[in-house]
């Protein structure tokens, strides 16, 4: 019986899986959250150089950048956003 139940349950997920890949029609980029950039909170607001950190988080999110530039309150942080990401040599988004 735990046997047919680990096998329903593997077959379950498994289908959902697939069905979002289908539906999406695309894999699956980085996960869009502007607050996972908090890391470089301190590069950004006190011009400190990026930490590793930091610049392996923007790189992951890279594919964000053009979102997070229509959000209102990312508008004041431009600037020193550009120097960020030029420091971890990554080029700033043109959108």
């Amino acid at each position: 019986m735990k046997f047919i139940t680990f096998v329903f349950i593997t077959f379950t997920m498994s289908s959902l899986a697939l069905a979002k890949t289908l539906i999406s029609g695309e894999e699956e980029k980085a996960t869009c959250v502007l607050a996972d950039l908090l890391i470089c909170k301190s590069a950004v607001t006190t011009e400190s150089p990026p930490s590793k950190e930091c610049c392996a988080k923007l790189k992951e999110q890279q594919s964000c950048f053009c979102d997070y530039l229509k959000d209102p309150s990312a508008g004041q942080y431009i600037t020193a956003a550009k120097k960020v990401l030029a420091a971890c040599d990554i080029p700033f988004p043109s959108c």
